[in-house]
């Protein structure tokens, strides 16, 4: 199954319909998204009857697939070659961080650069389905609701300034967490734990791995995060970037305006964000 949202409105997509949930249901289901991953095994019954023909459509996705999360996590090198290439050892226990709710954004936007040090990374994205406390790693995928793509943009002078790193702060800008194009559920992936992943500027790839190289993968992340807090239906985990991030470049590189990012996840879709001068 697939989700998306349009104008806040949670939608089905259906080979190439997009249909809206609130209408196609007679108001079964609520248009809130947040209120719809809050009843998610039973909108995915009902899903799974519905029938494209005559539903109610909607025009394509523009906004988070989940874009009221409660909570949005997000994992600090989880993969050995991203903490290889900031001279940093290979994380033991996860590292862990937030971006703000007020980053979040669709997957085809305009990128303001609030400075000259914005940087990319692509990022699996997961949104959970059911509360999950003190979940063991060998329950954790039928806690999740989809996997989309995500990118955890970061302004790196932000998140440096000051006597400790400020991680979130530097990676919160407005726009900085676009999600998309599409939310789909783990049964549509042969191995939803070994997807492409890869960022392109300009049309040159600067990331290219699949997500089977994380240190701590899906089911190992929502382990360790309900083992202290209860993960909540909507909530977005960002799960780490692979190398080839900017900052770590010799000389470092930086997005400037004009520049193209395409992120890429396969059996997922595409994000695209244009960059201009905030």
């Amino acid at each position: 199954m697939r989700t998306t949202t349009r104008s806040g409105r949670m939608c089905l997509v259906t080979g190439e319909a997009v249909i809206d949930v609130e209408q196609a249901s007679a108001g079964r289901f609520s248009a809130d998204p947040l209120a719809v991953f809050e009843e998610w095994d039973a909108f995915r019954s009902w899903a799974a009857k519905v029938e494209p023909a005559g539903a109610h459509g909607a025009t394509g996705p523009d906004g988070s697939v989940s874009p009221t999360p409660r909570q949005v996590f997000a994992i600090g090198l989880n993969y050995r070659g991203h903490a290889e290439e900031a001279s940093l050892a290979a994380p033991e226990s996860l590292s862990v961080f937030t971006k703000f709710a007020t980053a979040l954004t669709g997957p085809d936007t305009q990128l303001r650069l609030p400075s000259g040090r914005v940087d990319w990374e692509a990022e699996l994205v997961v949104v959970m389905g059911r509360r999950a406390e003190h979940v063991a790693a060998g329950d954790a995928w039928s806690y999740v609701a989809g996997l989309t793509a995500g990118q955890d943009y970061s302004e790196r002078e932000v998140q440096s300034v000051g006597p400790v790193p400020q991680f979130s702060l530097g990676k919160s800008f407005p726009g900085f967490a676009p999600t998309g194009p599409v939310l789909v559920t783990a049964d549509e992936f042969a191995d939803p734990d070994d997807l492409a992943i890869e960022c392109l500027v300009n049309g040159e790839s600067v990331q290219k791995s699949r997500t089977s190289s994380m240190i701590f993968p899906v089911a190992e992340l929502i382990a360790g995060l309900s083992a202290v807090c209860p993960l909540l239906p909507g909530d977005l985990i960002f799960t780490g970037t692979p190398a080839g991030v900017g900052h770590a470049r010799t000389p470092q590189r930086y997005l400037r305006p004009g520049d193209e990012v395409i992120t890429r996840i396969e059996g997922i879709g595409q994000l695209r964000q244009t960059c201009v001068a905030a």
